[in-house]
């Protein structure tokens, strides 16, 4: 049975006014948004339509549902690239077409960041890094290739948030993100943690350096040696 017009017009009318007190009370990636029972007596709604249309921008990034924890704000609303929300496991040869993507896009976001990024934002960047450093001597390697995965992908996300093409750092976060399990996965095949962790330290030091080449140049290197190593693994 189709859903009534009247149901789908009151979702929308709830979805937009979550989306408005979001923006209208300044909130960030990582703010918690009021409980459901303070949104829906603030809406004039029933719990269960708060609920629908929170599941709703969940679904599109906007928002992320933490049991027993809260709605926190996931994404920047102003992104215009979302990641499909009813994705499949990818397989082989789709792993592969998102990392040929990576590296056809990361090393101009090398570049980029080279020449745009300020000194405040490169200690970000090498933040990220210093994480993914002390990932690599924790004890535990379960917890520590958990660590050291969060580490790494925040070092790509905030390098293309750096280049200063909106667009640009919307398309890897979603590849990112479109993929994080097939990532984790590919941090097991490509194994050597070491080398990797220090070709990110020399695109690093490219970027804060100020040599925009060099960084594309060590970007491509890097990716396309991850790409090779991986397409051997899956073939064996």
């Amino acid at each position: 049975m189709s859903q009534p017009i009247a149901r789908r017009r009151l979702l929308d009318e709830v979805t937009e006014r979550i989306l408005a007190h979001i923006r209208d009370e300044g909130l960030r990636p990582g703010d918690r948004l009021p409980s459901n029972r303070a949104l829906s007596e603030r809406f004039l709604v029933a719990t269960p339509t708060l609920r629908e249309a929170l599941r709703r921008l969940e679904a599109t990034g906007a928002v992320e549902l933490r049991h027993g924890s809260g709605v926190y704000v996931r994404a920047d609303l102003a992104r215009m690239i979302m990641v499909n929300p009813n994705r499949l496991r990818l397989d082989r040869n789709a792993i592969l077409d998102l990392l040929e993507a990576r590296e056809l896009i990361e090393p101009h976001i090398a570049e980029a960041a080279a020449r745009n990024a300020t000194d405040a934002q490169l200690d970000e960047l090498a933040a990220s890094l210093d994480a993914a450093g002390a990932a690599l001597v924790e004890s535990s390697a379960l917890r520590s290739d958990a660590e050291l995965h969060e580490a790494n992908m925040n070092f790509h996300r905030t390098l293309a948030r750096l280049a200063g093409n909106g667009a640009l750092a919307q398309v890897l976060d979603s590849l990112v993100d479109l993929h994080d399990e097939e990532q984790r996965h590919i941090l097991a095949l490509y194994g050597d943690r070491d080398h990797d962790h220090h070709a990110h330290r020399a695109i690093l030091a490219a970027v804060r350096g100020r040599h925009p080449r060099k960084a594309r140049r060590l970007m491509t290197e890097h990716l396309r040696d991850v790409r090779e190593v991986v397409t051997r693994a899956l073939d064996r």
